[in-house]
Order: C-alpha cells, then sequence, then structure tokens
C-alpha cells in the first residue's frame, strides 16, 4: 500500500454501510463509519488512487466528498479526524447532528475541553437551545456538537495554523 495515505469522507446509502466499510477493510484501509449518528457516512484512511477506485467499484452506492474546486478527493487532516472520532464514540448520549460542515458552525472561541466524558477534544463553543456546546468538524463534511459542557471544562486554546498537506 502507498504511504500517501489520508482520511477520506464518502457518501453512502445507509443500507450499505456495513458492506462498504467491510470491502474497505478488506482491501487493507482503515474505516471508520460513525453509525448510530450518521448512517450515511463512511471514512477511509487510503491513497488517493485507492479511493477513486474503491468508489469506481462501488457506484451508485459511495461517493467521495470533493475540495471546493471539485477536481479531487479532499483528504482531512489526521488531527481532525482524530478529534471527531473520539468525539462521536465517547458521547453518543446528547450528541446532535448539525448536518454539512457550514461557516456558521465556526463562531466563538476554540477550545479545548478539560475534564468530562469529552476531556481532550477541541472545538469551538456555540450556544444551541441556550446551552453552551463544543462543535466539532470535519472540514466540508460534517459538523456535531455535543451535550451541554460546563464552562469549568473548558480552555481557551489559538487556532491552529492551517499546515498544508503534505
Amino acid at each position: 500500500m502507498s504511504d500517501d495515505r489520508h482520511w477520506y469522507a464518502l457518501r453512502v446509502r445507509a443500507a450499505r454501510l456495513q458492506e462498504l466499510m467491510t470491502g474497505g477493510e478488506e482491501a487493507g484501509y482503515e474505516a471508520f463509519a460513525p453509525t448510530g449518528v450518521i448512517n450515511t457516512l463512511l471514512f477511509l484512511r487510503c491513497a488517493e488512487t485507492e479511493l477513486r477506485r474503491f468508489v469506481d467499484d462501488h457506484r451508485p452506492y459511495a461517493w467521495a466528498y470533493y475540495n471546493a474546486e471539485g477536481t479531487a478527493p479532499a483528504p482531512i487532516r489526521d488531527r481532525e479526524m482524530e478529534v471527531f472520532r473520539f468525539v462521536v464514540t465517547a458521547g453518543r448520549e446528547g450528541l446532535e447532528l448539525l448536518g454539512d460542515d457550514r461557516p456558521e458552525y465556526h463562531e466563538g472561541d476554540r477550545v479545548r475541553v478539560t475534564g468530562g466524558p469529552f476531556k481532550g477534544a477541541e472545538g469551538h463553543i456555540k450556544r444551541i437551545k441556550r446551552d453552551r456546546r463544543l462543535v466539532v468538524t470535519v472540514t466540508g463534511v460534517v459538523a456535531v456538537a455535543t451535550a451541554y459542557i460546563h464552562p469549568s471544562m473548558l480552555e481557551r486554546i489559538d487556532a491552529p495554523k492551517p499546515q498544508p498537506m503534505i
């Protein structure tokens, strides 16, 4: 397998999610699906050429998320994927799917959670239904909000400077 592997997001048909996830794992890719939260989303860690082949082999059941120009599948940073995976597996109760990642979910301070079930997660704070919630995004793909997090368990952090994908 190539060493230029990245995470990529695929929109999939819910009825085929498990089959596609198994197919990705059998092909030697790391696979993650936030089942129980979003049943139409599959993430694969592989090379871009492998992703394109996988999508071609599984049409019409899987579609890759592309970059803003629509010219290539959009890679996801490892840290962004790590935080997203942590949040959707650690706190299924109280987790709310906000839908596609949109700019209004990036309001407010960038924070790190210092205690509780989401300790170590990073994201943005947004008030939703009068509660302060941590919003975690996979850029251009999806945003989710945690249950209420008390301010004593939050610390403000500086937003990381964007780094080029290598």
